[in-house]
């Protein structure tokens, strides 16, 4: 699979997850929990391969301040996420807070799939974007052995350097 048909699933993924969250009935407070921890563990080993290996190998001039952005509303989303690990989901803040999340998360994939993506297809070629693919879902799939929500409050003093 290459990179960008990984990130796009990955964001379908994700989405899925919030809608599932959403239509849950009011106090179903363990399955909101165990949703949330999904979508923490999804995010949290998105952006890493995200900024590990898939901005470093297309940061060119026509993507740099696209990828600089997006840094940056991984932060964000890491400091949301951070502060959801310390709440339960009957606190009166939870799901406006996953709203936010969601509405966060939205914005972020609209800007990589309409602007970014189709940039990194001119930078790349079939075979590179492959190569990355496969590389960043090795990754991907290792840190979701290891629940990688517990490591994003770790992540929230700065973006990640490109």
């Amino acid at each position: 699979m290459n990179a960008i048909d990984l990130l796009e699933d990955q964001h379908e993924e994700v989405k899925k997850l919030f809608k599932q969250y959403e239509n849950l009935k009011d106090g179903a407070d363990a399955e909101r929990r165990k949703i949330f921890e999904k979508i923490a563990d999804r995010l949290a080993a998105h952006a890493s391969i995200e900024e590990l290996y898939f901005y470093p190998s297309v940061k060119a001039a026509r993507t740099e301040d696209k990828l600089y952005e997006a840094v940056e509303e991984h932060l964000a989303a890491k400091r949301i996420i951070a502060d959801l690990l310390q709440m339960e989901p009957d606190d009166e803040s939870f799901d406006a807070k996953m709203k936010v999340l969601r509405e966060s998360i939205d914005h972020h994939v609209e800007e990589e799939e309409e602007d970014l993506f189709p940039k990194v297809r001119k930078l790349l070629n079939d075979e590179q974007l492959l190569v990355l693919g496969i590389q960043m879902k090795e990754e991907f799939d290792e840190m979701m052995d290891a629940e990688p929500r517990y490591e994003v409050p770790m992540q929230t003093d700065a973006a990640a350097p490109l």
